[in-house]
């Protein structure tokens, strides 16, 4: 990005510079100022424009909906003239062999479609394709641009926060498993002379009817 505005800012001083040198054989010095002025607002003023046009764009892969950035990614084009683009050779596997991205656990669909991530938010609506044009204004863009920072750490924060709300129940079911399997397992734990002192340590003795014949049983075999 540094690089294109560069290019563009280099262009644009080389095709003032020639200018100048015509307007100064041919007009005089109050015109040639004039000039000057009327080049800087109209040119230079609109120059962010033309580096935000040279600025590629980043696609979704169609399986998994993660960021394909440019010169990367599989491109399939198909008789009826539809394009997908896949991130990796894994997610254009998985389309050729016609799997649904919504049965699929380690896709952007099946997350949102078993409430594993955030689905409908205020930030969303931000990313929808408006077909409306409209008259460029720098300070639009400048303002354009900082939101979008602000708008971006607003909508992770608001991801991380659901991802905490979703995990609160299954981290209280785990507490609760790991407070019985320690209560079944306290004398691996503590010491035999704690366990002698402390009498609630231990689990309570419970009395089992024993018939004889299982007395019989248990008891040692004579030779």
């Amino acid at each position: 990005m540094k690089k294109n505005s560069t290019m563009v800012y280099h262009s644009i001083y080389l095709e003032k510079k020639r200018l100048e040198i015509r307007m100064l054989k041919s007009v005089g010095h109050n015109f040639y100022t004039l000039f000057l002025s009327l080049f800087d607002q109209l040119v230079l003023g609109n120059c962010v424009l033309l580096v935000n046009l040279r600025r590629m764009r980043l696609e979704k892969c169609w399986f998994c909906s993660s960021t394909v950035y440019p010169g990367h990614g599989i491109q399939f084009v198909r008789n009826d003239a539809k394009i997908f683009r896949f991130c990796r050779s894994k997610c254009h596997k998985n389309f050729k062999m016609k799997r649904n991205p919504r049965k699929v656990k380690w896709t952007k669909a099946y997350r949102r479609l078993h409430g594993k991530d955030m689905t409908q938010d205020s930030t969303f609506e931000f990313e929808r394709k408006r077909n409306r044009p409209e008259r460029y204004d720098r300070n639009l863009a400048e303002n354009t641009l900082k939101a979008i920072k602000k708008i971006d750490k607003i909508r992770s924060d608001r991801a991380s926060d659901h991802i905490k709300n979703r995990l609160k129940t299954s981290k209280v079911q785990r507490q609760k498993e790991a407070r019985k399997q320690l209560e079944l397992g306290i004398h691996l734990v503590k010491a035999p002379l704690a366990l002698a002192q402390d009498s609630s340590l231990c689990l309570p003795k419970i009395k089992v009817n024993v018939s004889q014949a299982q007395t019989e049983e248990n008891q040692p075999m004579e030779d």
